[in-house]
C-alpha cells in the first residue's frame, strides 16, 4: 500500500453493530481490502493485462446483449 489511511469509527451507546458497518464501508470507500489483496499475491504484467482483457470483452458482450444484437 503506498498511502497509508486514517479510519477512525467513532463508538456510541454502545452500538457495535453501526460502528462496525461504518469501518466497513469506509475500508471499502478507501480501498484497503482492494490494496491487500495486490500486495498478497504478484502478478506478472502479462496476467494484468490479460484480466484487463478479459474483463473489457465481457463488459463489450454485455453491452450488446443489453442492446439486443
Amino acid at each position: 500500500m503506498s498511502k497509508k489511511s486514517n479510519i477512525e469509527v467513532h463508538v456510541t451507546n454502545a452500538n457495535v453493530d453501526r460502528a462496525l458497518r461504518q469501518l466497513k464501508k469506509k475500508i471499502e470507500r478507501e480501498g484497503v481490502v482492494r490494496d491487500m489483496k495486490r500486495v498478497v499475491y504478484f502478478e506478472p504484467n502479462t496476467q494484468k493485462k490479460r484480466k484487463r482483457l478479459m474483463r473489457a470483452m465481457k463488459q463489450n458482450f454485455m453491452r450488446r446483449v443489453a442492446r439486443g444484437f
